[in-house]
């Protein structure tokens, strides 16, 4: 058979990658056929000479628009070995075909795999396209030989090698957009598996067999999207890869994805585990075995068992059940054993994990006293709780122990602030509020609360509301008493409570407070708990979703409902520096700036407040709240901001074009519009506006919030439409979450009031087509 030539292969690839019939293995196979057919032919019928494939088509598993890993072998004896390599690599390269290659004795190519980890690994998948078939089999004899021989030895290497990527990419089983290939889960992992079966370490078990291919599979996919080399599942790909995979939609793509991620990671583990146990001392003498030689190697001794809890000991660098443990007499065993590991930072054994999940006994309903002790003391555990729990769930046990664990396992976030799917962040809260139990009085209400926060996600409907009878449920069944179930509740009930009030309303306003008093029913300690259960909730989010400003607004709005709730008055606004009041005086159109506060004073005139918020868009200034006050007869209004890029303007630059504003001599509108053309994000949610109205939560004012894809002059359209029909904004508050916005106004009537029915539906209209144009 004829292979392709140069001229053809990449139309014969093109081709190929269109065949909507062929995905999957079907895909690699023909990939593979296509190129060992056309790279055979490259290469010209000479002795001593070898052409082979290493890496992805070693494997048999190349990408659509992954490079081609090629040795060119030969004997040390070949005369023109530099023209017989260019008429292979020029026409790979003229292809478009992406390509590593090298050309190397067997000695040479030996010794670099000695040398160099991941040279290593990539030859272990040596595979012989053309040429000496000798060559290429004394290669893989060779190399595998010594892999066979220094597996054991070179663990610490590839494990920093994985450990490092991991560092720098995260963890596929839970990111919501994870990298195919670098992640902790990810291909490299699976090709790291592949060595260490070679090296007759470990086997390679059906499901991780089965995870490796779907993770190829959606990989393949992501090619073929982007027409590129693409390994990271993006939010906007994941629908694309699964009508192309025949899955039911987007969330089910990610869970797979996840799911087969947290496969190859827990096999990770336990096979790194199993060559450290290989390493401890053999019985090829009576010294060697009394010989402490695993301590003097940083390692445990096998042989030894320390007690840690009942029926629970150490061994071998694992948690392990003692000998004469029964777990189906036993049903707290399960939680015993994971604290002891979270206490000692050891894996569980493989083998434990199995009987537990065997043959361990459903636990009783309420449960022991014992075994909320154990589970809470797992949870206060921190960052050390992360693997038990892990290891629970992989095995099942998490969801016998909590049913409505299931719902929300890989569940995937649809906020683009979140990092995780559902179920780690559950368990990130619970290790963020871990450091922080010193801080309230309940701290095992504080970590159960913050597990079961988000519950309500894996059902239908408000997950607040929902979780909150989910989260009464589960406490009862836990073995709280009726009061702290209620507790656990209202936390779950009102873990939005904090954040959503200080970002959104005015922590000036008396209403504001009596919003957090009633909905407490003015239980401090719920309010502590609270507090607290939002910095955990958020910091286990992501770094978009808390920031020093946002945990000053709660950390205020506490601080003021505490006061309150104490008997004290509601807070007064602070005046304005003197610095301020002196600009108001002098009646001077001016802009100051107080570390990260924009102040705008001048003559109160309509339009201002549009102009000074256009003003701050052209200077690429995130408006975070503004405050609009008269002081002397004059506007002062107060931006707190945060620069998109870079630091604050020359104060001087700002007062210079707010006049040019003022005096319509700088076309603000045409301006603009040409920056958000210049910085449009991508992949917004094309879905319209909502306009929000709450009549009852400011005082002398009506609440407006508008939830919006956002954009750089968003907060002027907006002000602009209100000025024009004669209202006023009293103040603003801003909230990002990632390419949305929450901005929520006080608006009054001319006369100061609270707006009417037809003054909301007509200011509704003018600002829904002030956004839309």
């Amino acid at each position: 058979m004829q292979t392709p030539s140069e001229r053809s292969i990449r139309s014969s690839r093109t081709e190929l990658l269109a065949r909507v019939d062929l995905v999957g293995a079907p895909l690699r196979v023909a990939l593979t056929e296509l190129y060992d057919g056309w790279l055979a032919g490259l290469l010209a019928d000479v002795d001593g000479v070898a052409l082979m494939a290493v890496g992805g088509l070693g494997r048999r598993e190349p990408a659509p628009y992954g490079d081609a890993d090629l040795v060119l072998l030969h004997n040390g004896k070949v005369s023109d070995l530099a023209e017989i390599a260019d008429r292979i690599w020029y026409p790979v390269w003229d292809s478009g075909i992406g390509l590593d290659h090298s050309v190397r004795t067997v000695d040479q190519a030996v010794a670099v795999a000695a040398e160099d980890g991941k040279a290593m690994l990539g030859m272990l998948d040596a595979r012989h396209l053309a040429g000496d078939p000798a060559l290429t089999g004394l290669l893989r004899e060779q190399v595998l030989s010594r892999w066979r021989r220094s597996a054991p030895s070179r663990m610490a290497e590839l494990r920093e090698l994985a450990r490092s990527r991991w560092r720098v990419r995260g963890d596929a089983s839970f990111l919501l957009e994870p990298d195919l290939k670098d992640c902790r889960g990810g291909l490299r992992d699976w090709v790291g598996l592949r060595a260490l079966a070679s090296a007759q370490l470990v086997d390679l078990t059906p499901p991780v067999t089965r995870a490796s291919a779907l993770l190829l599979d959606v990989r393949g996919e992501l090619h073929r999207i982007a027409g590129r080399a693409a390994d990271v599942l993006r939010g906007q790909d994941r629908a694309a890869v699964a009508r192309r995979l025949g899955m039911s939609g987007p969330d089910e793509v990610l869970r797979a994805v996840n799911e087969s991620a947290r496969t190859l990671a827990f096999a990770t583990d336990v096979a790194w585990r199993r060559v450290a146990a290989a390493e401890a001392p053999s019985g090829r003498s009576l010294l060697r075995r009394l010989r402490p030689v695993p301590a003097q190697r940083g390692l445990p001794d096998p042989s030894v068992r320390v007690p840690l809890a009942k029926d629970v000991v150490a061994q071998g660098g694992e948690v392990v059940l003692a000998r004469d443990a029964d777990p189906w007499a036993d049903p707290v065993l399960v939680l015993r054993v994971a604290r002891a590991a979270a206490a000692t930072d050891l894996p569980i054994s493989t083998y434990a994990l199995t009987r537990l999940a065997t043959e361990g006994a459903p636990m009783p309903h309420p449960w022991p006293a014992a075994a909320r002790a154990e589970f809470i003391g797992l949870l206060g555990a921190g960052e050390r709780a992360i693997s038990p729990l892990e290891a629970l769930d992989q095995h099942g046990m998490l969801s016998r122990l909590l049913p409505e664990w299931e719902r929300v396992r890989f569940k995937a976030q649809h906020n683009p602030v979140h990092l995780f799917t559902v179920d780690r962040h559950l368990i990130e809260t619970a290790v963020r509020a871990g450091a922080l139990t010193a801080e309230v009085a309940r701290p095992d209400l504080l970590l159960v609360g913050a597990l079961l926060h988000d519950i309500g996600k894996g059902y239908p409907g408000d997950h607040s509301i929902v979780g909150a009878r989910l989260a009464a449920t589960i406490a009862a069944r836990m073995g709280f008493n009726t009061k702290d179930c209620a507790t656990i509740a209202a936390l779950t009930r009102h873990h939005l409570l904090l954040p959503d009030t200080a970002t959104r309303r005015d922590l000036d306003d008396p209403s504001t407070i009596h919003i957090v008093v009633s909905a407490i029913e003015g239980s401090t300690e719920l309010l502590d708990l609270l507090h607290h259960l939002t910095v955990a909730d958020a910091l286990a989010t992501g770094p978009a979703a808390w920031s020093d400003w946002k945990a000053s607004l709660v950390f205020q709005l506490v601080r003021s409902t505490h006061k309150v709730l104490d008997g004290e008055p509601v807070p007064t606004p602070e005046p304005p520096s003197a610095a301020v009041l002196e600009l108001a005086r002098r009646g001077e159109t001016r802009v100051a700036v107080e570390g990260s506060d924009v102040i705008v004073v001048a003559p109160d005139q309509p339009g201002l407040l549009s102009s000074a918020s256009g003003l701050l868009a052209l200077h690429s200034l995130d408006v975070q709240a503004a405050d609009v006050r008269t002081v002397e007869g004059m506007a002062v209004n107060r931006f707190s901001v945060s620069p998109r890029f870079g630091e604050l303007p020359d104060p001087a630059l700002l007062n210079a074009d707010l006049r040019r504003i003022l005096a319509r001599t700088l076309p603000l509108e045409e301006r603009l519009r040409a920056k958000e053309s210049t910085y449009r994000r991508g992949g917004t949610d094309p879905s319209p506006p909502r306009l929000l109205w709450f009549d009852d939560e400011a005082t002398d004012a009506t609440v407006l919030e508008v939830r919006a894809p956002d954009a750089i002059g968003l907060l002027h359209r907006v002000t602009a439409a209100v000025e024009l029909l004669g209202l006023d904004i009293r103040s603003a508050r801003i909230s990002s979450f990632g390419a949305h916005v929450v901005d929520a106004f006080y608006l009054t009537d001319p006369d100061g009031k609270p707006l009417s029915e037809n003054h909301q539906a007509e200011a509704g209209e003018r600002i829904t087509a002030a956004l839309a144009g």
